[in-house]
């Protein structure tokens, strides 16, 4: 048996540790971003967060979307089906279509409201009226990022449900580079270029992404002895109906849940900003570090649903069964040791922005009230993977997305709105709720609810 786990284990590492690299240079990027904007001021760093946590939902509803063809493209593969394989790709390539649409549409016509909902107060050192122009700005260009970044997580998410996870790494690679040279030159104006602020930081991550897009293009269909779905992927976008309508009924769920929970976040920072712009600029600077390191267990979550749904698909069931909790104590595990790193940098990473010593002292307390809860969340995210891979797509909606709104949103609105509890305090409450959750997931698990082979 533990010769087993270390198999998984080592499995589970092989497919994690690229996707690692790879989200965490995803994140990199708006790192960069976060970091370099906020050396100019607080008004310009809070602005560009505003609009990132806006893009964040879009970016989440375009996962949500290819993951419920994603289930079946890593069961397709585990099955030798290529050309069911082939035929999940172009339905994600109709969802990212209409993702892409719809956001562009959102923000194109109602970009100044959505940031006007989280900008809650001035100090005598942050502007809101300053802040907002600054987000306008931003939102304008980041726009036509939108579709570079969903066509390559259509192509990325097909590649890791067949094995292949060097492909998206290495071009990942390759956009921060690309981010990190433009922003560089286009924020302070360096090299005969004009300075461009917010404006060029946004103009970087649109370069990026192209650059990240085309390589992992590029470099798929050049290989496509190796990767055979993408063979004639082309030659027509038609899906079979049946196959449509099976996976529109596992794949709405996962497109609502992420969508909410998304909405969700968004919507419990907008009750955080209610305490005013300081909130808001302390809860940037601690999310730009606790997004790279939650790339842990996100990714070792990817991995657990690629994992247990090949063995699904394979019809071995039991050892899905062991290789689930033996992933869920692993992927618990390594939370714990990026939450490590968490609390060794919450001091330090705080003082690369240009701002006042109240924001940074808030970023601080955020930063370690979030460590405390990671491994909690790795453990959490495995037992969502896990149900997943097996189908139970409206388990996963209810478990998730249905419950930020549900309890987590009510309680945060409850007590900032009514309230004059500390805002970590409030923080920390509405993060300690997901304790039940994972009582919950763990229940579910242990029932065996999700083992199914959907394409047998």
């Amino acid at each position: 048996m533990k010769s087993e786990n270390r198999d998984i284990y080592k499995k589970a590492l092989m497919l994690a540790i690229p996707m690692m690299i790879q989200n965490g240079i995803t994140n990199m990027v708006g790192l960069v971003d976060n970091v370099m904007v906020g050396s100019l001021d607080t008004e310009s760093m809070t602005g560009v967060a505003i609009v990132n946590q806006l893009i964040f939902v879009n970016n989440l509803a375009i996962f949500g979307g290819l993951a419920g063809p994603g289930i079946y493209g890593a069961q397709f593969y585990g099955h030798n089906d290529h050309e069911g394989v082939r035929n999940t790709f172009r339905f994600k390539l109709w969802i990212c279509t209409f993702c892409v649409v719809a956001a562009g549409l959102i923000f194109s016509l109602f970009g100044s409201q959505l940031i006007g909902l989280y900008l809650h107060g001035e100090s005598a050192k942050l502007d809101s009226l300053q802040t907002l122009e600054y987000g306008k700005k931003y939102l304008r260009i980041m726009i036509f990022n939108l579709l570079p970044f969903a066509v390559t997580q259509a192509y990325a998410g097909s590649l890791r449900e067949t094995g292949e996870t060097l492909k998206p790494m290495v071009a990942g690679l390759i956009s921060v580079v690309v981010d990190i040279i433009f922003n560089y030159i286009l924020i302070f104006g360096k090299f005969g270029f004009p300075k461009l602020g917010v404006e060029g930081a946004a103009i970087a991550t649109v370069l990026a992404r192209i650059a990240e897009l085309l390589i992992v293009v590029v470099w798929s269909h050049a290989r496509m002895d190796k990767h055979v779905f993408l063979k004639g992927v082309y030659l027509t976008l038609k899906v079979p109906k049946e196959l449509s309508i099976v996976i529109l009924k596992k794949g709405l769920p996962i497109f609502a849940n992420e969508f909410l929970w998304a909405g969700g976040i968004a919507v419990l920072t907008q009750c955080y900003s209610l305490r005013g712009l300081t909130v808001v600029a302390g809860l940037n600077i601690s999310n730009a570090i606790c997004n790279l390191m939650n790339v842990s267990f996100v990714s070792l979550g990817s991995a657990v649903g690629i994992i247990i749904g090949q063995f699904l698909g394979a019809s071995e069931f039991e050892r899905a069964r062991r290789g689930t909790f033996a992933l869920m104590r692993f992927t618990a595990l390594v939370s714990a040791c990026a939450a490590i790193v968490l609390i060794a940098v919450s001091g330090v990473f705080p003082n690369l922005y240009e701002t006042t010593g109240e924001v940074r002292k808030m970023a601080k307390y955020f930063i370690l009230s979030t460590a405390l809860f990671f491994p909690l969340q790795g453990y959490l995210n495995a037992i969502y993977f896990t149900l997943r891979s097996g189908g139970k797509t409206v388990v996963t909606f209810l478990f998730d997305g249905a419950y930020t709104w549900i309890l987590s949103v009510p309680v945060a609105a409850l007590l900032c709105y009514f309230t004059n509890l500390p805002i970590l305090l409030i923080y920390i409450i509405v993060q300690a709720l997901d304790f039940i959750k994972t009582v919950l997931g763990y229940i579910l698990i242990r029932k065996g609810v999700w083992i199914a082979n959907l394409v047998s």
